[in-house]
């Protein structure tokens, strides 16, 4: 496969662990791509929603393209997020060319980057309103698996998929609402401490535009999410771009259905270690 090479890569929202992550597109679009700079802003895994029973292989191999971005020597950054909010104790750890950070400052070209995951302009993700989210995110993680078997029927009959929890949030006066507040609030806040471009996740929201207000101006960025948009930031060549999954785009890892049958090079047996390893982890520490 034929990659492309990309300065920055951002993603969010993954959701690994949950019935709506479409972790073969991602597999796919990550083998795509080389990147120099490869940034997971925040909720890689689902520590909310997380079980045991469901991680498919997948789910397991994203994990190990990672990997396999740090050990070919590009740069990767774990931003913390809510949902692997317990990674938060550990900011600030740096191994080599992988750091885990809650939010990062870079300067690209002469213009200065705000990156961190959003979720601090978002009551409902603490105290007992981050409970009631905790079991609407069971309840969304149903509503997709839903979703799930009407897309399978509506492609077998020749219709378009159709995204049941989007055109939900859509309709909902109060969740289009907090997306426009949201973005608002990070915009002001990113023009009154100086900085030229911010960039969240958290909202499941892809966006790029401009704000102004009586300080200056600011671009406000989006990565979107791999569960309903399938969406990344890159930046090459001098300027940012939305990237999103081509819906006609049938996934690579559709044929690669088992660990065993990827090609040698893709998976090895260090990284399927370290893969175990980070589960390991993950399983024995990760809490609400």
């Amino acid at each position: 496969m034929q990659k492309r090479e990309v300065d920055i890569v951002v993603i969010s929202d993954i959701h690994l662990g949950t019935y709506g992550c479409h972790a073969q597109e991602l597999c796919h679009y990550l083998q795509s791509i080389q990147p120099k700079t490869f940034i997971i802003n925040g909720d890689f895994i689902d520590g909310w929603n997380f079980s045991k029973k469901y991680f498919p292989d997948a789910h397991f191999a994203v994990i190990q393209l990672v990997i396999q971005y740090i050990t070919s020597g590009v740069d990767v950054i774990y931003i913390t997020g809510n949902h692997d909010e317990f990674l938060r104790k550990y900011s600030g750890l740096s191994l080599s060319n992988f750091k885990i950070l809650d939010k990062v400052v870079l300067h690209v070209d002469q213009k200065k980057h705000w990156i961190f995951h959003g979720d601090i302009f978002d009551r409902s993700t603490r105290g007992f309103s981050k409970y009631l989210a905790i079991w609407g995110g069971k309840g969304y993680d149903w509503l997709i698996r839903f979703n799930r078997v009407l897309n399978f029927v509506l492609e077998k009959t020749g219709h378009e998929k159709y995204s049941l929890s989007k055109k939900v949030k859509d309709s909902v006066k109060k969740a289009v609402r907090f997306i426009a507040d949201f973005e608002q609030m990070a915009a002001d806040q990113a023009i009154h401490q100086g900085y030229d471009v911010v960039i969240c996740g958290h909202i499941h929201n892809p966006q790029m535009k401009t704000f102004v207000n009586a300080q200056g101006s600011v671009q406000y960025l989006n990565s979107g999410d791999w569960v309903e948009n399938l969406s990344a930031l890159e930046y090459h060549e001098g300027c940012w771009k939305l990237y999103q999954y081509p819906k006609h785009d049938k996934p690579l890892a559709e044929k690669l259905k088992f660990l065993n049958q990827w090609p040698q090079e893709y998976v090895t047996g260090s990284q399927h270690q370290v893969v175990n390893d980070f589960l390991k982890f993950y399983f024995k520490h990760h809490s609400i």
